[in-house]
């Protein structure tokens, strides 16, 4: 492969395929509820990274979420993935059962969580720690770009100095580390796309997800992408910039996430992504054809 895919790390760590079933912790957002902001980032819908609001028990939605999948690989293990708004914000005496919940069935090879930098105080990092001893705790951050005036626009809330205090925090407890990039948004350059997947790649990060930029109805975004301030990427564009970015980051960093499909009946731009298979196949073929390989353009820091 041209590049270390997320199927491929799944079944060399756990030997057989491994599905993520997507859990909502219930939690909300602190660029929702005030402390940070109320209207949450920019192009965010209010519905928690496309998940619905799940008001069951863990143990239900992990046995509905496997309901859907059991029948393609009845011998599959399965991620419990915490995905909906931030899920370490709560107190750890509420995180506590909600991530044993989810890590106490034995066909669970890992927990995933969802969360932003500055929701990880040291109590929340102390439980992360020793959850990771009984199995495997992935924490995901949402940094889409390191470049202040995007991060201002898109109203992240946090600076790239509270993402480096993250992830070495996160880093000294052994925990694995994904970090979430969305190209495409407005206002940014080919080069300072590029320059963000760089500095991932130098981050300590194990694995990224690389995302399209979507315009959804309802959103902040969608009003400024409607009075014509800025245009979505087409996907010749999207596949380029995908191979200058895999360029830069570590050979041995996982790739998570190539591209994702917003919601269709929200969904305003790009209506290229909604066609999933499409996609993938472009995405493939274009590797293919300029002999994509991951990290060729990657640097070791101290060799710089």
């Amino acid at each position: 492969m041209p590049y270390r895919t997320l199927n491929s790390y799944l079944r060399q760590r756990f030997g057989c395929k491994v599905y993520k079933l997507g859990l909502d912790g219930g939690m909300t957002c602190p660029n929702r509820d005030g402390t940070c902001g109320t209207g949450g980032c920019i192009f965010c819908d209010g519905a928690g990274a496309f998940a619905a609001k799940n008001t069951d028990s863990v143990f239900t939605q992990l046995s509905q979420a496997k309901k859907l999948v059991a029948s393609k690989a009845p011998n599959a293990k399965y991620i419990a993935y915490f995905q909906a708004f931030t899920n370490t914000y709560a107190p750890v005496s509420v995180l506590e059962p909600l991530f044993t919940q989810a890590m106490e069935p034995d066909e669970i090879v890992a927990v995933s969580i969802a969360t932003r930098p500055d929701c990880l105080p040291p109590d929340v990092l102390d439980l992360l720690s020793r959850l990771n001893k009984r199995k495997p705790v992935w924490v995901e951050l949402g940094l889409q770009t390191i470049h202040p005036q995007t991060a201002n626009y898109i109203r992240r809330g946090y600076d790239l100095a509270c993402f480096d205090s993250a992830i070495s925090a996160l880093k000294a407890r052994n925990l694995e580390v994904i970090v979430h990039m969305i190209l495409g948004l407005p206002g940014e350059t080919e080069e300072m796309m590029v320059e963000t997947a760089r500095y991932i790649g130098h981050s300590g990060a194990d694995g990224i997800k690389l995302h399209l930029l979507h315009v959804l109805e309802g959103t902040d975004l969608a009003k400024d992408y409607m009075a014509g301030k800025f245009s979505t990427l087409t996907l010749p564009q999207y596949l380029h910039l995908l191979q200058r970015c895999l360029a830069q980051l570590p050979p041995q960093m996982v790739i998570h996430r190539l591209t994702g499909d917003g919601p269709k009946r929200t969904l305003l731009a790009p209506l290229w992504s909604t066609n999933k298979k499409l996609v993938l196949n472009a995405i493939a073929t274009a590797f293919q054809e300029n002999n994509l390989v991951q990290g060729s353009e990657y640097t070791p820091v101290g060799s710089r």
